[in-house]
């Protein structure tokens, strides 16, 4: 049985970079870029000052305290450029460009104003204090966001400051999701005794709108039915890059999932994974290189499952730099006893952070089971322990975050 570390490698193997489009960027957010952003200009343009004060030279400045002729006011965004010449000063506000002549910017609380156009210094200035040079920040030209970076709030800062009205970026992979199960009933149903409501599609629906890489189609439940199984999925392999079937994989009298792939020309990648929960993982690649996932019914499993492999070859497949999942080096907050799987366990935990020094900290929930949807909701992500031991309070292990961090 694959490893989760190999299993992940086939899946990453598989995964084909997705077409480019453009976007306009107040629409960008969440996008992979697709090609780099370049500044359209020097940044800033021109030397501007970086605080409330007075445009001056430092030369008379030497002996203070010492006063200067006003004779004029820089607002920014204003074109006005008075000179500065020996004896004189000009103020300026935050932002605006500094006048010719100057070559400091004096602090409006080392100063006073004598009387209308004479100002009194106190502190002296060295040349270039208070100044933010021109291409200082970046030069006309530079790379700003290379191809891969995902664009954020503050990636979008960066576009609109060049002047980027639309960006171009990967295509969203288009992900079916089909949850099987005879005992499922849509959320709105009345449950009875021997049924249960549907949560792994709205749950998987949420963790792929969360990676803004997908656009997400839910296609319901389907009872344990070959027939009815095979059809469903024979349509949605027509329209998605990825399909995830969710339930049925295993080994059971109605776990019709692999079969039903087989017959419909998918070819099988691996089924089954050293990992608890989600051993009976299933990837297998469809008539025209499609993703497919099986992922094990209980919501658990199937939400371990999707950050493990589904979410990496979404990033992969989006373009971006780094497509493995966010890992976290933390210290268990409390034990976690011995078990005898043979599998890597993937435990759901709590995050949070010493209070003292401020550094990561997990706290385990022992789960009902992988069925044990409340636990699910309580957790961050999951911690994994690779080995068959007991963990101590203090160890250090590897958390995997879920939810909005991927």
């Amino acid at each position: 049985m694959l490893s989760p570390t190999e299993a992940l490698s086939m899946v990453l193997s598989h995964c084909r970079l997705r077409a480019v489009e453009r976007v306009a960027l107040e629409t960008a957010v969440g996008r992979v870029m697709a090609r780099p952003i370049h500044a359209d200009r020097d940044l800033p343009p021109a030397d501007r000052s970086t605080m409330d004060g007075y445009a001056v030279r430092a030369d008379d400045l030497r002996s203070v305290p010492c006063e200067l002729k006003l004779v004029g006011e820089i607002a920014a965004g204003s074109k006005s450029r008075p000179r500065v010449r020996p004896g004189a000063c000009v103020r300026i506000l935050t932002g605006a460009n500094v006048p010719p002549g100057a070559d400091s910017v004096a602090i409006v609380e080392g100063t006073s104003e004598v009387s209308p156009t004479v100002v009194c210094f106190r502190v002296k200035m060295d040349r270039g204090e208070n100044i933010l040079r021109r291409g200082e920040i970046a030069r006309k030209g530079q790379v700003l966001l290379d191809k891969g970076t995902r664009l954020g709030p503050q990636q979008i800062a960066v576009c609109a400051a060049v002047g980027v009205d639309s960006v171009s970026v990967f295509v969203q992979s288009r992900v079916g999701v089909l949850c099987t199960g005879g005992e499922l009933v849509a959320v709105s149903a009345r449950a009875a005794r021997h049924t249960q409501r549907d949560s792994n599609g709205p749950a998987l629906r949420a963790a792929l709108q969360a990676t803004g890489l997908a656009q997400c189609k839910i296609l319901g439940v389907v009872a344990d039915d070959p027939l009815e199984l095979r059809r469903k999925v024979r349509a949605v392999l027509k329209t998605c890059d990825i399909l995830i079937v969710v339930g049925g994989v295993s080994v059971g009298k109605y776990d019709h999932v692999p079969r039903v792939l087989t017959d419909l020309g998918c070819r099988e990648v691996f089924h089954g994974v050293a990992m608890k929960p989600g051993k009976p993982i299933l990837f297998a690649l469809g008539p025209n290189k499609q993703l497919v996932f099986g992922l094990p019914g209980n919501p658990l499993s199937a939400l371990t499952g999707f950050f493990e492999f589904v979410a990496p070859a979404l990033r992969k497949m989006s373009g971006l730099t780094a497509p493995l999942a966010s890992k976290i080096l933390v210290r268990l907050s409390s034990p976690v006893a011995f078990e005898r799987t043979g599998r890597a366990r993937y435990v759901p935990a709590q995050l949070h952070f010493d209070p003292d020094n401020g550094s990561p900290i997990v706290t385990p929930i022992e789960p009902h089971g992988s069925a044990d949807v409340v636990a699910g909701g309580l957790c961050d992500g999951a911690v994994v322990l690779p080995e068959e031991k007991a963990y101590e309070p203090g160890s250090l292990v590897e958390f995997h975050p879920w939810g909005m961090v991927l």
